[in-house]
């Protein structure tokens, strides 16, 4: 019981713990009706909610930052015996594993990405030999068939509860044992494509820690190159533009789930893949692209279960799919296409009580769970992202001029403000929907227009500005030495250079599809 007890409050530090020195944030939102009445039952349903959660979370763009910490206990692991996987929780090696973690987002990006925000280089160094022995163990035991690939067992290897992608298949390993799979069993091991995704993406970062620390990264960017080939080799269809599991007879397993987007997320593939599945997939209504996005299974499978009062990955949407979309959208400066995705699930969360795993994709209406840590940070990363200010891992700040808007009944006039520290410095960002003012120590520095994004330095010096929205948007920045007329369009970068913007990335969208 004392083992139990140590190990949630890894998972949950004390409420009245203090965040670190310039990652302290607060947030307040109002709304008016256009009568500029106060809409209060929803305004102070989210700010009880904000306030009652945001103070014991970090987070950034590539995931949240709870997770870093907890994993440090990963870095303890000895070299593991061959029936237990390793796992980033275990604080004590010896205790027996239940089951395997699901494997699909790259911890490395994220350990890179918590290094280059806070230069702990000696926590950087213990993760890197950890994640090195784990990516020895999933060669050992998870490419039994040689194809250079990462095979599942099962379906808490992904973490896909119900879906119909793992029909006939176990939950768990055969024996419980990671390092087995059900030799009955007729179609396993499946070849998966968002294991070998993140394994791609694994390595990639792990050339770039090594490097950091002074090693080769060669090996591993070879190691990831060769990743890269098996996955599309064995797991993609060039003619459906999708990728799928192979079971052990060499046939597709042709269920078109959130897989893609998982392997998106992966940085597999160039600007013009990922357009293609913008219009083919992700952006279908057909497909994934629900009232509420992104759903867990394609709309048009006969198999797709709308059904969200369980853990189901066969066609509700899930919050852990919604925040992992950011940086699949944002990789490829999808800027405009990722706000069509939030603004409804943010639309959705006003309206909740509670912080649920799934939500319907056609009504938003709460699903299964209460209290589910990715829809909690969902909505700080959201309102981060669409009206707030968010700390780059390439030393940038983001301010992004949006309001959030109703997905559902009548127009309502949102105004947002939002405070953080960074560096030891206040920031102040208010939006009302048709300019966003920005603020340093009290001190006003930007004026900008609405549908547009802010890129500084940490001290707020001016670097580009970015179109948010679907239109041109024609306006001025204020800034304190002068003013900036500004002509944008959506997903255009314009940079700051020798005292005038200048097109560094050109408009471009990729607009909504219907089948």
């Amino acid at each position: 019981m004392a083992n139990r007890r140590r190990r949630l409050r890894v998972l949950h530090p004390p409420p009245r713990s203090p965040l670190p020195p310039g990652r302290q944030r607060t947030l307040r939102l109002h709304q008016t009706h256009r009568s500029h009445r106060p809409h209060p039952p929803r305004g102070r349903r989210l700010s009880r909610l904000l306030a009652r959660k945001h103070r014991h979370h970090q987070y950034r763009a590539d995931g949240p930052l709870p997770a870093i910490s907890r994993r440090r206990n990963l870095c303890r692991l000895r070299d593991p015996p061959a029936r237990r996987r390793p796992h980033p929780l275990q604080d004590h090696p010896d205790r027996p594993r239940l089951r395997p973690d699901p494997a699909c987002h790259p911890l490395a990006r994220s350990v890179w990405n918590h290094y280059s925000l806070n230069h702990d280089r000696a926590h950087l160094a213990r993760l890197y030999a950890a994640m090195a022995r784990y990516d020895a163990w999933l060669t050992t035991y998870r490419d039994t068939r040689g194809t250079g690939g990462v095979e599942a067992f099962c379906t808490y290897d992904t973490g896909h509860d119900l879906s119909a992608r793992f029909w006939h298949v176990p939950d768990s390993p055969f024996g419980n044992d990671p390092t087995r799979c059900d030799p009955d069993n007729p179609v396993l091991p499946f070849i998966a494509p968002d294991l070998t995704a993140n394994v791609i993406c694994q390595r990639l970062y792990l050339a770039r820690i090594a490097e950091e620390l002074g090693e080769d990264p060669q090996p591993w960017r070879d190691k990831a190159q060769a990743s890269l080939k098996a996955l599309f080799t064995h797991c993609y269809d060039p003619d459906d533009h999708f990728f799928y599991d192979r079971d052990r007879n060499g046939t597709l397993v042709r269920v078109q789930s959130d897989v893609l987007l998982r392997v998106l997320a992966c940085e597999v593939g160039d600007d013009a893949f990922f357009a293609e599945a913008l219009s083919r997939y992700l952006l279908n209504t057909a497909k994934f692209f629900a009232k509420y996005p992104f759903t867990s299974m394609a709309l048009d499978d006969p198999r797709f279960d709308p059904s969200f009062g369980q853990n189901s990955w066969s066609g509700p949407s899930n919050f852990l799919s919604i925040i992992r979309a950011a940086h699949a959208f944002e990789h490829h400066h999808r800027h405009v296409e990722l706000t069509w995705a939030q603004m409804p699930v943010l639309s959705a969360l006003f309206a909740m009580d509670t912080f649920p795993q799934t939500l319907s994709p056609f009504t938003g209406a709460p699903g299964y769970t209460e209290k589910y840590a990715p829809a909690i940070l969902c909505l700080l990363d959201m309102v981060e992202r669409l009206c707030g200010i968010l700390p780059r891992p390439d030393g940038t700040l983001w301010f992004t001029g949006l309001v959030p808007r109703e997905a559902t009944h009548r127009h309502i006039d949102h105004h947002t403000a939002y405070r953080r520290k960074v560096d030891g410095h206040t920031f102040e960002l208010l939006n009302d929907g048709i300019t966003a003012t920005l603020y340093r120590d009290g001190e006003k520095r930007f004026t900008f227009p609405h549908g547009t994004r802010l890129t500084t330095d940490r001290s707020s010096k001016l670097q580009a500005i970015t179109g948010m929205v679907a239109r041109t948007v024609t306006g001025t920045i204020e800034t304190p030495n002068g003013n900036l007329d500004v002509s944008i369009g959506p997903n255009e970068v314009q940079s700051f250079q020798n005292g005038q913007l200048a097109t560094t990335r050109t408009p471009d969208l990729v607009p909504p599809t219907y089948g």
